[in-house]
């Protein structure tokens, strides 16, 4: 007798970026790439009506009229984190399921914000241009900086990323506090607000999860109570910081310095800030290792596993 063939479901993945995992999932479904779609129409009327799941990249935004127009999708499996460009209440009240890859690259994170913070506070990239240019001099020993013993770091959100942040920075012998819209138990004091963080701030590390309800949360105001000789670190998303008016205050020295690793628009034209002093900036890497990204793309495939078998999800958004 001849066997029936095996019907696969059908998946999408939603971004270039996620092209690696094509050849992981293709045992177990059908894949499908929307970037091959640039007519949307064309998935609708095509693939979109078979499509049950949706492999993501949570950063990047999923237009409600696209998911609207998919009959059988049911999952959403981000395989960030971060889950900012999705309406998840949206997807609630459709029906929809959304999983992320929670807490599993926090400690890189982290390690990367340190990296920024030193590099940046103690002039290190600075440095390393210097002598590539050939304008190491003999005055550079005498323009010392300020070491990180005793100084006051203030953290912007209190998540997983946010206390591996603040465990790291206590081996420095910083003195940690935090600020959140929402207060918590923690080992650190919390701020009264987020300008008395700043104002009490030598280093303001962002490390808050963004929705809508943020944008720009660190303004023109916030920067200005950082003050001339402060740093800001963001490893968060580039919407939380109000970049004209962190560029502006860069270059008119009202902010010290800035080690960035997100930005409002990605990637960043480098002619942003050609003529922008004092920064330190890296192309939204400090999540990417080769410990975390197998981790985040395991639990991506076991949700997908648990949904089209019936079993509760590993790690859905938290309501």
């Amino acid at each position: 007798m001849p066997q029936t063939p095996v019907v696969k479901p059908h998946i999408v993945l939603s971004h270039e970026m996620l092209l690696p995992m094509q050849p992981l999932l293709e045992g177990a479904y059908e894949v499908h790439r929307l970037w091959d779609y640039p007519d949307r129409l064309a998935f609708l009327e095509g693939p979109g009506k078979q499509v049950q799941a949706i492999v993501h990249a949570g950063e990047m935004v999923l237009p409600r009229d696209l998911l609207s127009e998919m009959p059988r999708l049911g999952l959403i499996a981000c395989v960030s984190a971060g889950y900012d460009g999705v309406d998840v209440p949206w997807c609630r009240g459709h029906g929809l399921a959304v999983t992320h890859s929670v807490g599993l690259n926090a400690g890189d994170v982290a390690d990367h914000a340190l990296g920024l913070l030193l590099s940046a506070w103690r002039g290190i990239a600075e440095g390393d241009r210097r002598v590539r240019a050939g304008r190491w001099t003999s005055m550079d020993r005498m323009g010392a900086r300020h070491g990180l013993r005793g100084r006051k770091a203030g953290i912007i959100g209190l998540g997983h990323i946010g206390e591996a942040v603040a465990r790291r920075l206590e081996a420095f012998d910083v003195k940690v506090a935090w600020w959140g819209p929402r207060p918590k138990e923690a080992n650190w004091p919390r701020a009264e607000s987020l300008l008395s963080l700043a104002r009490d701030s030598d280093i303001l590390v962002v490390c808050a999860r963004p929705d809508a309800s943020n944008r720009h949360l660190v303004n023109a105001g916030v920067i200005d109570a950082l003050g001339p000789q402060g740093l800001l670190v963001n490893v968060s998303r580039g919407s939380l910081v109000d970049e004209d008016a962190l560029v502006a205050a860069l270059k008119d020295g009202r902010l010290g310095m800035a080690a960035l690793d997100v930005f409002e628009h990605e990637p960043t034209p480098p002619s942003r800030w050609a003529d922008v002093p004092h920064t330190v900036l890296t192309p939204h890497t400090a999540g990417a290792t080769l410990d975390s990204i197998p981790a985040m793309v395991n639990l991506t495939v076991e949700n997908l596993r648990r949904y089209f078998h019936g079993e509760p999800l590993a790690s859905p958004v938290a309501a």
